[in-house]
């Protein structure tokens, strides 16, 4: 469960984004970006906010995880994406949630698992605020995790691949890399061999594979 407060963000998550966005070697620059959708998953410890944000931009749609901290990430600053002044928590660090292993290790729960998004609940309010981007994993694990690990991340080709210890995982960048692959595993679940996180949003006519666990 992600509590959402209602909140002035100073720079806004999108302004952030749009400066990142044209330093990353899997960025066409092309166009200025615009929020399609995000989803989020959960910090068990609630110390670390984690939202994926999916942004169009030209004719491309982008894949940006971000986490959110109320302190620096050691080692982690070459991920830094900046900080912003939350009227509520005070000060954040944004990172790309790929150098993070609370987010390394909530994706690969959520694809192991068939874990969907956190469900949103917004400070003060009991009913939950429907996400605009639906993400499930394609596994079915009912026992422990593996061993996780964090490790530099390492993006090309539209991709960044995490080698977490005893998983590999592939998170798509570009997400329309990935839509020839598109899967709808509840009719067609042949034609997906990996363990996948796949996601869709209004407008979105299949889901898409949005990450995966890559097979060695």
């Amino acid at each position: 469960m992600a509590i959402i407060h209602k909140a002035t963000l100073s720079p806004s998550k999108l302004e952030l984004i749009a400066d990142y966005l044209p330093k990353q070697p899997w960025f066409i620059q092309e166009g200025e970006p615009e929020l399609v959708g995000a989803y989020r998953f959960d910090d068990p410890a609630g110390e670390v906010g984690i939202e994926t944000h999916v942004v169009s931009a030209g004719d491309r749609i982008y894949q940006v995880p971000l986490s959110y901290r109320g302190y620096e990430l050691a080692g982690a600053n070459d991920w830094l994406i900046g900080t912003m002044d939350h009227s509520v928590l005070g000060k954040r660090w944004v990172y790309d949630a790929c150098a993070d292993p609370v987010y390394i290790k909530a994706l690969a729960t959520a694809i192991l698992t068939g874990q969907k998004e956190a469900e949103q609940f917004v400070d003060g309010e009991s009913q939950p605020r429907p996400s605009t981007v639906s993400v499930q994993g394609t596994g079915m694990l009912d026992g422990g995790l593996p061993a996780l690990s964090a490790s530099a991340p390492v993006s090309g080709s539209g991709v960044t691949i995490i080698d977490a210890g005893s998983l590999r995982l592939k998170v798509n960048r570009v997400v329309e890399v990935a839509v020839d692959a598109a899967v709808n595993t509840a009719a067609a679940p042949e034609l997906h061999t990996e363990l996948a996180l796949t996601g869709t949003w209004e407008g979105l006519e299949n889901p898409v594979e949005l990450a995966s666990v890559i097979r060695d």
